[in-house]
């Protein structure tokens, strides 16, 4: 079992928080002394604090800088075509 406070700031992570469920990928933005700032990538971000204690059943990776530029091209085309099919309504 680990816990928040083992991420770094700005840096991608997959993570499964419990051990039912399917990976995250979240991102840490802002790290306190009790708490972190953290982005959670879905459909949409979900941004939010967490305490520094709060579990994580399992830090599955840390995303190299080539593994993020490649989501986040993957991440943002689909959010292009999401809007595109919006405009045509």
């Amino acid at each position: 079992m680990y816990s928040y406070a083992l991420l770094e700031p700005e840096c991608y992570y997959l993570v499964q928080e419990k051990a039912d469920e399917g990976l995250t990928l979240i991102q840490v933005k802002v790290k306190s002394d009790h708490c972190m700032y953290v982005c959670r990538y879905a459909d949409e971000v979900l941004m939010e604090w967490k305490r520094k204690s709060d579990p994580i059943h399992d830090i599955v990776e840390l995303l190299s800088d080539d593994v993020v530029s490649e989501w986040t091209a993957v991440y943002n085309s689909s959010e292009d075509a999401y809007y595109e099919e919006d405009d045509e309504e």
